[in-house]
């Protein structure tokens, strides 16, 4: 008898590298252009939050959709030129932990909240796309983490059942979202 498959789903920022530097310095640049300072205290009160949460909670509840998708458009693209031109590292023991579950048959996918190109973007600058089965990110869902949409989303492509799932996560949010889809989690 086969063993069902099982399943890693990695959320990205802060388990496979930490970018939040990066994140940081996109956001300063952009909003400086938009009149607001973007500190270290009120990036920390915010990371890990979605642009259109990001940019209401700065410029009000109802600031309007075509420029909160003009000024997190910019953010990201901003993002994105960081990470190829001053490059990304792997976290320690990530690249280990990535061949290790590949050689034993796990399926992998990436399951976060960030935009897609900056996932494909971070995973092109590293080589390592090839680990993984499926990319779960921010256009696939509608709701964000604590909400378990992401992680089941991921579990369906990879095809294994989320109770043969075993998340690596880095919030408490992300941690509450992999218990709430009936997967195991491991927090970093």
């Amino acid at each position: 008898m086969i063993d069902p498959p099982r399943g890693v789903l990695w959320d990205l920022d802060g388990t496979l590298i930490d970018s939040a530097e990066y994140h940081l310095l996109s956001w300063q640049d952009i909003l400086a252009g938009e009149g607001v300072e973007m500190t270290r205290e009120r990036f920390a009160e915010t990371f890990g939050r979605r642009n259109d949460a990001v940019l209401r909670g700065l410029f009000g509840p109802e600031f309007p959709l075509p420029e909160v998708e003009r000024i997190g458009g910019a953010k990201e693209a901003r993002y994105r030129e960081l990470v190829r031109t001053r490059g990304v590292e792997l976290l320690p023991g990530a690249e280990r932990w990535l061949r290790r579950l590949k050689a034993e048959g796990w399926r992998q996918a990436v399951a976060s909240s960030a935009p897609r190109l900056n996932i494909e973007v971070i995973l092109e600058v590293l080589g390592i796309a090839g680990f993984f089965d499926a990319i779960v990110g921010a256009e696939d869902v509608r709701r964000g983490k604590p909400d378990p949409q992401v992680f089941l989303a991921a579990a369906a492509r990879i095809e294994v059942p989320p109770e043969r799932c075993i998340v690596v996560e880095d919030s408490t949010a992300g941690i509450e979202a992999a218990h709430r889809a009936g997967m195991r989690a491991v927090g970093v």
